[in-house]
């Protein structure tokens, strides 16, 4: 049970800090729920934490409520869509456009949707903060990094990905890709969401590009313990920027196979295999490898995404964007070292 004590300090310091939140400002918190279907398909520990993760969102409205008397506060709950990148609908698009912040605590990211992005667009300023935990807002937290440095370090970074051109990644565990950022620039993601349509993921801190479409060619393995529910290590091969190929991966690879289906070339299947980021991770306080959220952000790791890129700079749209995190990554930009073992040597 989220303890509305533990959390209080956190969610005032996001909403002053983070979000900039000023008096008279319409706030928009949003979740989404289990539906019907779900409550028969997944496991009892899978939607307990869907349903943690509502309670914890409704817990932040009301703290805001009452902790910013001065603003409009607005709660609302809708059906979960079962996959990240997936439109949760019209209701919940306009409702955000309406809002001056909307802080989106869910199961399934918003941030690459049309939704999210019409909403920005508008104005809102958004914190898109899918598979969020009540620790996150906890002292010593990933949430109570120095966002003053992470934003400096990401600056840094940025620059180089903005010279790339051709890039190699390995890891010890077995990752050998590469792929082209010829043109692509580095976005930040370094948690300060004050003016006016700004836009991040809550916690943050990573630096992220989109590879340039066709390029990407190669193994990605997703080590064991690294993505939620994986007890075997999953390859996946990409061949002409497209994943052609899932190896092992127990019941989660088994998922993913029938979700990319790589022996349909056709739609919804040939987006959903699309190389769509790198990202490289930032904040010294994210720690946890098998919380997606946080596991992107844990500094001395690289992410690779697949799916949807529209909405971060590249061409392809999807109904997916899943990333997947690599620990101990050597990333060269046009054969220099950027990473070393995690390690930034640039």
């Amino acid at each position: 049970m989220v303890e509305k004590g533990k959390i209080e300090p956190g969610v005032i310091n996001m909403l002053k800090v983070n979000m900039g939140v000023k008096s008279s400002e319409r706030l928009l918190v949003v979740t989404d729920v289990p539906t019907t279907e779900e409550w028969v398909k997944k496991q009892s520990k899978e939607l307990g934490e869907m349903m943690e993760r509502s309670l914890l969102a409704k817990m932040v409205s009301e703290i805001a409520g009452e902790k910013f008397p001065q603003c409009t506060v607005q709660f609302y709950a809708y059906p979960s869509v079962g996959r990240h990148g997936t439109e949760p609908g019209k209701e919940v698009e306009e409702k955000m456009k309406k809002a001056d912040v909307a802080v989106a605590i869910t199961s399934y990211s918003l941030s690459h949707t049309e939704a999210r992005e019409n909403a920005t667009k508008s104005g809102t300023r958004i914190a898109s903060m899918p598979l969020f935990i009540p620790e996150m807002f906890y002292p010593g937290g990933p949430m109570a990094a120095d966002f003053t440095k992470i934003h400096q370090e990401c600056q840094k970074i940025a620059k180089l990905v903005d010279q790339a051109g051709e890039v190699t990644l390995t890891s010890p565990g077995g990752t050998e890709l590469k792929y082209s950022l010829e043109g692509r620039k580095g976005l930040i993601d370094d948690g300060i969401f004050t003016e006016k349509g700004a836009f991040g993921n809550l916690p943050a801190g990573e630096v992220y590009t989109v590879p340039l479409e066709g390029t990407a060619n190669g193994n990605l393995v997703v080590e064991k313990g690294w993505y939620a529910e994986l007890t075997e290590n999953m390859i996946f091969t990409f061949k002409d920027g497209q994943v052609v190929e899932v190896i092992g991966g127990g019941k989660v690879g088994n998922d993913f196979r029938e979700m990319l289906a790589c022996e349909k070339n056709e739609e919804p299947y040939l987006s959903r295999r699309n190389c769509a980021e790198q990202g490289i991770g930032t904040n010294p306080n994210a720690r946890r490898p098998d919380n997606l959220l946080e596991a992107e952000k844990i500094r001395e790791t690289v992410h690779i995404a697949i799916g949807d890129s529209s909405h971060m700079g590249g061409k392809v749209s999807a109904d997916l964007h899943q990333d997947f995190v690599i620990p101990k990554p050597t990333l060269k930009f046009d054969g220099k070292i950027i990473l070393k073992d995690g390690k930034i040597t640039a």
